[in-house]
């Protein structure tokens, strides 16, 4: 435990001496800020003023969940920009080790090898949630000008499904990282194959078909949309914390094959 730990601050320590943390940090809440003051408060503002009048107009009673509407759309496109963000956080984390040498340093060191991916991946882990967690002051701002109404279980279930997406993009691209020296070509692989994962859904022409299905299941953005509605289903926890694995083992195998290499 002390040398996962070892690493994870290691990790964590090295994105914070290098422009790498801030600049995506600051590019992604300025992203999501401005979309989500001038794009998505503003025209849903209007939206709802020109459909209360019409309503008025037409001696009809209706209304809008607006706090819901901006919070689903808010998280819908956190998640949409982090696609394009963790790509940058995972590309160095072993291409730059291995470009610099000093994967060696750490594959010949008493840590094991999944002692080294495990710490990797929770600092990665850490930055992504220092990410999104600034994002709960627009939502706080939504809620403010809201009634008790406020959808509460379904943001804390967004936050959920937002961390455990980003689990997945971290995992994955951890493993693209280890087997490459280029972070450009780490970066770049890791974004085709996260995009793919997001829009796989799409090729699922017949979902009635098994292979409908297969597809739709491994889609990244449906499962995710089950929790901006509220709703914790097994099979979507069960799904990320399944692909989650899959990439830190595939990772742990890329790490011994170097170890073979070597010997």
């Amino acid at each position: 435990m002390k040398n996962i730990i070892a690493i994870y601050r290691r990790e964590l320590g090295s994105y914070f001496v290098s422009p790498i943390a801030y600049s995506v940090i600051g590019v992604f809440l300025a992203i999501v800020g401005l979309v989500f003051y001038f794009g998505m408060f503003s025209r849903i503002i209007t939206d709802v003023m020109r459909y209360r009048m019409q309503a008025m107009q037409s001696g009809q009673a209706g209304d809008i969940d607006v706090p819901l509407i901006l919070l689903q759309q808010l998280m819908g496109f956190a998640a949409t920009v982090s696609l394009f963000m963790v790509p940058m956080l995972t590309m160095g984390s072993y291409a730059e080790e291995r470009k610099r040498g000093t994967m060696e340093m750490l594959m010949t060191s008493p840590l094991t090898e999944l002692q080294i991916v495990l710490g990797k991946f929770f600092s990665g882990l850490t930055l992504y949630i220092l990410l999104i967690a600034p994002t709960l002051v627009f939502n706080l701002y939504v809620a403010k000008f809201s009634d008790p109404s406020f959808p509460w279980r379904i943001l804390w279930s967004s936050y959920l499904g937002l961390v455990l997406l980003g689990a997945v993009l971290i995992a994955i691209g951890l493993f693209i990282s280890s087997l490459t020296e280029n972070q450009i070509v780490a970066g770049v692989v890791t974004f085709a194959v996260a995009l793919m994962l997001w829009i796989i859904n799409i090729f699922a022409s017949d979902a009635g078909t098994t292979t409908g299905q297969v597809l739709q299941y491994l889609s990244v953005i449906r499962h995710y949309e089950d929790f901006t509605r509220g709703v914790i289903d097994t099979t979507s926890l069960v799904f990320y914390l399944t692909l989650t694995a899959l990439g830190l083992f595939l990772t742990w195998q890329s790490l011994n094959s170097m170890r073979w290499r070597r010997a």
